[in-house]
């Protein structure tokens, strides 16, 4: 059981080393990286790659552990019970499964994604510290123990949008996803548009790259939106010489798909003005 690159998603070596990894070790894999990077698609490409079903449990600011193993409805238990229910008589009837759950009593291996685990509060992580590393948890309700038929991989995404406890890193495997290069990202332009012009390509990749590379820039353009940026320019039928700007400073066409903050936007206009206030030689 080895994941490798699919039709539709190029992972360079160093991933396909941390994924296989995580497999080998049974341990959680920790993807951080840039927002747009791929970290979500791993997961979907994981399992597509080794043919396995995946729960996605999708993490808010508001969300707690306990939502991943499962949730007792005592409110509807206790309304059921004025009704003369008799559905009140099982207390199962009140427990909802969370995704942790519902992958631990899979009836074959899957993949668990756990996406955008710093969303949550600091003591989250720590919270499920026991339930991944002995891959059981007890329903106080019921008094069952519930165990994994088969262990998960587990794979869980940050954004870095806060640390993440010492004693939960120690259980992970860790990857950072960094940005491709260009050679990399024009393997991944060819997998969503493979009929796309060389010149064009080249011409926008340039671009591209000396945006990201704009000193001061707040947030930097991510794989997912130079995809968009190109599918716009493709959808428009413009060539490299419609991407010809005055200035190395001035805003790309179709700007909207790349920078997304008012801060930017504003940025590139300052360095445009101050290039055409510089005098010709």
């Amino acid at each position: 059981m080895r994941f490798q690159s699919t039709d539709s998603y190029v992972a360079p070596e160093d991933l396909i080393v941390a994924v296989n990894a995580a497999v080998a070790l049974e341990r959680p894999l920790l993807v951080k990286g840039e927002p747009g990077t791929g970290k979500t698609e791993l997961a979907k490409q994981v399992a597509q790659s080794l043919g396995l079903p995946i729960y996605e449990w999708n993490i808010k600011s508001t969300t707690k552990a306990q939502q991943g193993l499962y949730e007792y409805d005592a409110v509807s238990r206790l309304r059921d019970s004025q009704l003369g229910d008799a559905r009140v008589n099982d207390v199962k009837n009140y427990i909802r499964k969370g995704k942790l759950w519902q992958a631990f009593e899979a009836d074959q291996k899957v993949v668990l994604l756990i996406d955008e685990i710093d969303k949550a509060d600091i003591e989250f992580p720590n919270d499920l510290l026991q339930e991944l590393d002995k891959m059981e948890f007890h329903v106080y309700e019921t008094g069952e123990t519930i165990r994994a038929a088969h262990r998960p991989i587990v794979i869980i995404t940050s954004n870095n949008e806060k640390e993440l406890p010492d004693a939960f890193l120690r259980r992970c495997f860790f990857h950072y996803i960094k940005f491709p290069d260009a050679e990399t990202l024009k393997q991944i332009v060819a997998v969503h548009f493979p009929a796309i012009r060389e010149a064009l390509l080249t011409t926008a990749l340039t671009q591209f790259y000396e945006i990201r590379e704009t000193p001061g820039l707040k947030k930097k353009p991510s794989t997912s939106e130079v995809l968009d940026w190109l599918k716009l320019l493709l959808a428009e039928d413009l060539g490299p010489e419609d991407l010809k700007r005055e200035g190395a400073s001035l805003l790309p066409k179709l700007h909207g798909a790349l920078l997304k903050n008012e801060q930017d936007v504003h940025l590139f206009e300052r360095l445009a003005f101050m290039a055409r206030r510089q005098p010709q030689r």
